[in-house]
């Protein structure tokens, strides 16, 4: 479709009528129950890289304890911290509300200002921000481009730009004004709801037939069930080469976790025992966690952060070799067994092949044997690229570790007995990687390899309905990568 002839007032007529019944954004939600910009300019801060349900919480702690600029401005930074976690990044978010008291008496006589220009010079304010609370605050024409809005915008081909900076100079050019202040909130609803960033739902989509699709993979649904949302769960898994690091980092672990809301988060190589991490990470609100460090302090390491509770916990494979590092921890579920592993690296010049190798059929005959009883989901870092399709470089990675032969013939065992690559099942795209070196900027090149996997039993393939990489959260070498399982 040309973009040029897209027909953007009947879209957004349609999509008006589709999302009254959607959940409202939070921040608009607060602006029409307290009409005040204080308190909008608070929750938008708070909501950047944040579910609206922790938004919302967030804000309601926050406004009981800081109604006005004074109140905020007897708030210690620790105790903003307290009050707002956990907000994805919260302890940046938390200086920026504690600097923001000092900026507004200033610099503005202690009002929130009201235009862009001088948003942007309140700490944690950007111009996204700006703009929402110039529209929802003020109800002053502005557009705001979040991620939905810039996504949304290039998939119907209305614009075709690189960033939301250029979005927004691109829809104040060409978007009648009468939509600038409500596109936000609109497209954020149809974002979270239906055109997804990932496997948008375009089979339930009430502009299909006006949308060209630019870039977009719509999800597939494995099996003639229904999908029914409310008995959907997510599972992530992520290596995080280190927990302690990880927690330290943009985006931290916790930020991380709370993104992506999972039932169940599985970490591999966290190279801590649970006494050396902080009580931040070993009591999260909401979240069972179990841990099986290795034996030797500050290597690899498995742990599981779960909401349900397992029936029970099985620890290693019941062997020493391999249960002395801390490699493979299962949780049993009334269905489905969940097991998350830290396959062996086999090494420069292969040295320890043959380790990975007895590993390699330690497990699988493991996996055969509960499948014998219910489903089971096995995720982790297993340490090979299966396919050429599943790196960068294969011709010059042949007999390398990660890429080698044995290796490689394994996980043709694997699939050969009919377990599930749950991500091949969904993409068959390239350039699709969860590992990147640290060295050469390759992350930065996406010259990585696609290491990190979810692989299901024969007879789970329907219960499988998405599966995502998450390439765009950082934080270690490696990036989560979940599916969604009913």
């Amino acid at each position: 479709m040309n973009k040029e002839v897209f027909p953007i007032k009947s879209v957004i007529a349609t999509l008006e009528q589709e999302v009254v019944d959607y959940e409202v954004p939070v921040v608009d939600l607060i602006a029409a129950q307290t009409k005040d910009p204080f308190k909008v300019l608070l929750a938008t801060i708070l909501s950047a890289r944040t579910k609206d349900e922790v938004t919302a919480a967030a804000a309601k702690r926050l406004f009981a304890q800081a109604a006005s600029i004074e109140d905020l401005e007897q708030l210690s930074l620790q105790e903003l911290e307290k009050i707002i976690y956990p907000v994805g990044f919260f302890r940046n978010k938390a200086k920026y509300l504690a600097d923001l008291p000092a900026v507004l008496q200033e610099e503005f006589g202690g009002q929130v200002p009201d235009t862009v220009e001088e948003l942007i010079r309140l700490p944690g304010v950007g111009r996204k921000t700006a703009n929402l609370v110039v529209a929802v605050a003020f109800h002053k024409p502005a557009i705001c481009v979040d991620t939905h809005v810039h996504r949304i915008m290039n998939i119907w081909g209305y614009v075709a730009t690189k960033t939301p900076l250029q979005t927004e100079m691109a829809l104040r050019e060409k978007l009648p004004k009468e939509y600038w202040i409500t596109i936000n909130s609109l497209l954020v609803a149809f974002g979270q709801e239906i055109c997804k960033p990932r496997a948008p739902h375009c089979d339930r989509c009430v502009i299909a037939q006006d949308c060209p699709q630019i870039n977009v993979t719509p999800r597939k649904v494995p099996g003639a069930a229904p999908e029914k949302s409310s008995s959907k769960s997510r599972f992530v898994s992520w290596n995080v080469n280190g927990l302690r690091a990880a927690l330290k980092k943009e985006p931290g672990f916790l930020d991380v976790l709370h993104e992506l809301d999972a039932e169940i988060f599985a970490v591999q190589e966290i190279k801590a025992m649970p006494d050396q991490l902080p009580d931040e990470v070993k009591n999260i609100p909401g979240y069972k966690a179990y841990w099986y460090p290795a034996q030797k302090k500050g290597y690899s390491g498995t742990a599981v952060f779960t909401r349900k509770e397992p029936h029970e916990v099985i620890y290693g494979l019941g062997k020493e070799e391999f249960d002395q590092e801390g490699r493979v921890l299962t949780l049993e579920f009334d269905d489905f067994y969940f097991i998350t592993a830290y396959f062996p690296n086999s090494q420069h010049g292969l040295k320890r092949l043959q380790y990975k190798q007895d590993f390699n059929k330690e497990i699988l005959h493991y996996m055969d044997q509960l499948t014998k009883k219910k489903s089971v989901v096995l995720c982790g870092d297993f340490n090979v690229a299966h396919k050429e399709i599943d790196l960068a470089n294969p011709q010059a990675n042949i007999k390398n570790p990660g890429f080698c032969p044995e290796e490689r013939a394994w996980m043709d065992e694997v699939t050969g007995a009919g377990y599930i690559d749950t991500f091949r099942l969904f993409h068959q795209e390239p350039e699709q990687y969860t590992w990147w070196s640290y060295r050469f900027q390759a992350r930065a090149k996406n010259i990585g390899w696609r290491i990190d996997y979810f692989v299901v039993d024969p007879a789970s393939r329907d219960r499988v309905r998405s599966a995502t990489i998450h390439d765009d959260i950082l934080g270690s070498d490696h990036c989560p990568v979940s599916i969604e399982f009913v």
